[in-house]
């Protein structure tokens, strides 16, 4: 198997980690809830994980911080990407052996002074012979030449999506609106990914403006769609487009401290350790949203995840309430009392000292 560009820059830093970390294989894997022949395969490039709580986990216990988690997050998505993409065709030496029947392309090239078969008919030397221009133009050739030119500037000038970076639009400035934004999707990097981030930016959504679809902006873009009362499918659709452009929805929300302070009123059994937990979860931020390969989510503060929303009676915009989740993962501690909905980060949290920050 070999690893693409993407999985070796994520395997480099799984091995950066690790290295940095000081612990074996299978010690980081106690800790971190996986094997560890897991490990070192995700670590070599020979496998990329399908769930990322896996890796996050991974990380936490070697002590990675938020900004390296995010930096994480973003090499997996890449690599998990790649992950069905089809095989690039094997490359063929230039020296190899050409059989005597291979077929030649009609249009293959051949030099001028190339010698030619006897019986060659006149259409085919036309072929395999290049053009000339003539040294000078009559006066009405060029002439004629000149205005074909100007007509045929002018008919790119305003072809649609013909400017720089498809950013040209058929309606004024709706940007979303050309045929070069027909649809904006992960992995794409280019003016119509940057007037997503814009707007969504103008809808109060905290992502950077980088003409860069990379997980930050799906997260943003899937809470704008759960938000604005339309399904979430990971691509900027029309209905999505107009709703952007329609400014309605508002992306506001509460404060990292504002949450961890209603945290504590929650969970008053362990506060520190729930705070801990949700910071692990989401970086308190509300609106996370961490899709998983099998095609569910995790939502929210606790990120809870789609079957425990089912099992709550709640839905992804119900859980983008903050109050509403962190009690909804109150609900989910007092079954045992511990914070098993939370494997990885549970796991994380062995090796990590628990403090609750001052406000």
């Amino acid at each position: 198997m070999v690893a693409s560009p993407h999985t070796e820059k994520f395997a480099a830093r799984l091995r950066m980690l690790k290295d940095r970390s000081g612990r074996g294989y299978d010690r980081l894997g106690k800790e971190a809830g996986v094997s560890g022949s897991s490990l070192h395969r995700y670590c070599s490039g020979l496998s990329v994980p399908v769930d990322y709580r896996v890796v996050h986990a991974f990380a936490k216990v070697c002590g990675a911080d938020a900004e390296e988690l995010r930096e994480l997050h973003r090499l997996w998505a890449l690599a998990d990407t790649d992950r069905d993409a089809p095989a690039p065709p094997a490359a063929v030496p230039e020296d190899a052996a050409v059989p005597e029947d291979a077929a030649v392309p009609k249009d293959a090239a051949v030099p001028e002074d190339a010698a030619l078969p006897e019986d060659v008919t006149p259409p085919e030397i036309g072929r395999r012979r290049r053009f000339r221009v003539p040294d000078k133009l009559s006066p009405r050739a060029a002439v004629l030449a000149a205005v074909v030119v100007v007509v045929l500037v002018a008919g790119f000038m305003w072809l649609p999506g013909s400017a720089p970076d498809g950013a040209a639009s058929a309606s004024g400035d709706r940007v979303l609106d050309s045929p070069a934004c027909k649809t904006v999707s992960m992995g794409q990097h280019d003016a119509c990914v940057r007037e997503v981030q814009t707007l969504l930016a103008r809808a109060k959504g905290k992502l950077a403006v980088d003409g860069d679809f990379g997980p930050e902006t799906l997260r943003r873009v899937t809470a704008f769609q759960v938000l604005a009362g339309l399904p979430a499918t990971n691509v900027v659709d029309d209905a999505t487009k107009r709703a952007l452009y329609a400014q309605r929805v508002r992306m506001t929300t509460w404060s990292g401290a504002r949450v961890a302070q209603r945290i504590r009123e929650v969970f008053t059994e362990d506060p520190g350790t729930a705070v801990a937990v949700a910071r692990c979860a989401s970086f308190l931020d509300p609106l996370y949203v961490l899709p998983n390969t099998n095609g569910s989510r995790n939502w929210g503060v606790f990120q809870i995840s789609d079957a425990r929303l089912r099992d709550l009676d709640g839905t992804p915009l119900r859980a983008f309430d903050p109050d509403w989740n962190i009690r909804a993962a109150h609900r989910l501690w007092s079954v045992r009392h511990d914070f098993h909905d939370w494997p990885s980060c549970e796991a994380a949290l062995k090796t990590t000292p628990v403090s609750t920050p001052k406000q």
